[in-house]
């Protein structure tokens, strides 16, 4: 099953929450704004108020202050610089996402490891360009990836190695929009979509009663082509693939889901996992871990778990839901 339509975003479109001719019109007001390395659109349904759009923008801003390892003066930032000499106190925002982190690489058998930063900083993939390391290049780098050398307490961490860097770019992002869609509840807010890329969230549904209509990106073909459509209320729909970030070296294309164990982008004849369930910090993660996990583990990890659904896209265009996410799944007529 295949749909075109045109897309805003890189991989979900979401169709609005329109009214019915004949119906009054409901207040909506929406904000984009470049954070996170992404645009983020938020749009609140049946609200007046843009200024609580604004607190959620000044949350994310907060939030990316503590948890970008690129931002000097950060958590991240200050753990890689003190790595394998001191403890780094730490925000409480920064000791959950750790130790989720670490959750999550149990859960994964090692395969979702934020201490992949040396390997990160190593490909260098950005604006479509990157390096293809050698060998010895890696033979140093690999060493000092392992979330087992990652130690939290309460109020600090410590990287036991130096050179190692944490880097929470696979849950970050997911942990942020969990904090924002909090923060709105809190305001009252009872229908919204934050859009933070392939990140969606949704607050309840639409204000008519009905679902949000979310458009995965079919991972294979261009922009805007989708491989298939999700209707949902109050749930996280988060995909990783790996047409996000990619070069070409030599005639072959490096995309961005990095192997912790071999150093070289993900070859599990996967090209996007794309995870339905009720928190984005979830999501993110098994995202990522179940791409890199493969098809069969990866599937087997999300039957495991409770609330949560899956669609597989393989790199041939094979799409594999998990066995409950046909309840989600928009039918054709």
């Amino acid at each position: 099953m295949k749909k075109c339509f045109a897309a805003l975003t890189a991989v979900l479109l979401l169709l609005s929450a329109g009214c019915a001719v004949g119906q009054p019109q409901q207040e909506t007001v929406s904000k984009t704004n470049l954070m996170l390395d992404t645009v983020i659109t938020i749009t609140l349904y049946d609200w007046q108020d843009a200024g609580t759009i604004d607190l959620a923008f000044e949350e994310i801003r907060r939030l990316e202050a503590l948890l970008s390892v690129e931002q000097e003066g950060s958590d991240l930032y200050r753990l890689a610089q003190a790595a394998g000499q001191d403890w780094v106190d730490i925000a409480p925002e920064t000791e959950e996402v750790l130790r989720l982190a670490k959750e999550y690489y149990t859960l994964s058998d090692g395969h979702f490891d934020v201490t992949i930063g040396p390997l990160v900083n190593l490909w260098d993939i950005h604006d479509g360009q990157g390096h293809v390391p050698t060998q010895d290049e890696l033979d140093q780098t690999l060493p000092l990836i392992s979330s087992d050398d990652l130690l939290v307490e309460e109020g600090r961490a410590y990287l036991a190695w130096e050179g190692m860097i944490a880097n929470l770019g696979a849950i970050a992002k997911g942990y942020i929009a969990d904090q924002v869609k909090a923060l709105l509840v809190e305001q009252g807010v009872e229908h919204a979509v934050l859009d933070l890329g392939r990140n969606i969230l949704l607050i309840g549904g639409k204000p008519d009663g009905t679902d949000f209509t979310v458009g995965v990106q079919d991972p294979n073909s261009v922009e805007g082509d989708l491989a298939d459509l999700i209707a949902a209320s109050d749930k996280s729909v988060v995909t990783s693939g790996i047409d996000e970030r990619k070069f070409t070296a030599d005639g072959k294309t490096y995309h961005h889901v990095l192997d912790p164990f071999t150093g070289f982008p993900a070859d599990t004849g996967l090209a996007s996992v794309t995870i339905l369930s009720d928190n984005s910090a979830q999501g993110d993660a098994l995202s990522t871990s179940c791409l890199l996990l493969g098809q069969e583990k990866g599937l087997e990890l999300i039957e495991s778990l409770e609330g949560v659904e899956a669609l597989f896209i393989t790199t041939d265009g094979t799409l594999i839901p998990s066995s409950g996410f046909a309840a989600y799944r928009v039918q054709e007529n």
